[in-house]
């Protein structure tokens, strides 16, 4: 019988680990940028440490699935390690429910499994409710050499995030060309031929300096962007940001719960007119100075500081 019961707790420790792996897996693949995000909205980190803090607790759930699933030296070590992150998890997102509210993705699960801050809570729980009877009746294998053991797989569980994804502060464009200094057919928003389908900008964008965003409802990338230009007009609603949205309307309010930015203006261009305007490769961010394109970038390259010095004056970056 103790021996049954022996390899149930193992087979759960293995399903416990297996859970850590692959949530540390989605929140790093395809997008990480979703959980960086996190860490600016709730004050943790800013735009230059969120993508180091994400990477380092992705690879600390690395390193606990696998000792959860290698079965090793769980009573004094693995559980009260695995239960303690379970808990702080736990406690970000009840910081993330009264932020934010329980309505979007709350990225325990990156962009691979939508989960509410509530049923990611509830989760945990469920999970630390599971690994108390491995706590009391299986202990684990203990190894030769522990420190030796832990440090060795600690530092490889911590590297692998930013091996697998590495951190740039530099990306370079990767949007229609690098032609800049052209005057963008405002005529196309502010005089259209069909009224059905563009949508007279609610700000004046002919004059001044603006950051253009063209953005498709159902676009992944697009939301992401949605969600990094939420955070930026959170920190600084002064600056000078407008959404140009494409797509169905009955896709927008799906799209406002999932990126919470619609308090920034925006105004509809369906057809040929946004594709004229923004191409075909989505999102496309402009930097618009008396309606002249400054410069083209994309939300990888989407950055608050650069914004507002080249708003007050100090050129674009």
């Amino acid at each position: 019988m103790k021996i049954v019961l022996r390899i149930i707790m193992m087979l759960l420790s293995i399903a416990l680990g297996a859970i850590f792996i692959y949530s540390g897996w989605s929140k790093l693949d395809p997008v990480i940028e979703t959980f960086e995000f996190t860490f600016v909205d709730l004050g943790i980190g800013n735009w230059y440490t969120a993508p180091i803090i994400a990477r380092l607790l992705i690879g600390f759930e690395f390193l606990i699935g696998f000792l959860l699933i290698i079965n090793y030296d769980l009573r004094k070590f693995t559980l009260p390690l695995t239960i303690g992150l379970l808990i702080f998890f736990s406690i970000y997102l009840a910081f993330q429910i009264m932020i934010n509210g329980n309505d979007s993705n709350c990225g325990c699960f990156g962009e691979r499994l939508y989960m509410t801050p509530a049923k990611a809570i509830l989760k945990n729980a469920i999970m630390i409710v599971a690994a108390l009877p491995i706590y009391f009746f299986w202990h684990g294998w203990k190894v030769k050499l522990n420190k030796l053991f832990i440090s060795f797989f600690g530092v490889t569980a911590i590297v692998v995030p930013f091996i697998l994804n590495a951190v740039n502060f530099s990306y370079s464009s990767n949007n229609l060309g690098e032609e800049v200094n052209y005057p963008l057919e405002m005529d196309l928003l502010y005089k259209p031929e069909d009224t059905s389908k563009v949508q007279i900008p609610k700000k004046e964008l002919r004059t001044g300096k603006h950051v253009m965003a063209f953005l498709s409802l159902t676009c992944a990338h697009c939301r992401i962007a949605g969600k990094k230009f939420r955070l930026i007009y959170k920190n600084d609603p002064q600056l000078p940001i407008y959404f140009i949205l494409n797509g169905d309307k009955e896709n927008l309010a799906p799209f406002y719960l999932d990126t919470k930015c619609d308090d920034i203006p925006a105004s509809f261009a369906l057809g040929k007119t946004f594709v004229n305007l923004a191409g075909t490769h989505l999102p496309q961010i402009y930097y618009i100075d008396n309606g002249v394109v400054v410069k083209k970038l994309d939300y990888f390259e989407l950055n608050q500081y650069n914004i507002e010095e080249w708003v007050a004056g100090k050129g674009v970056k």
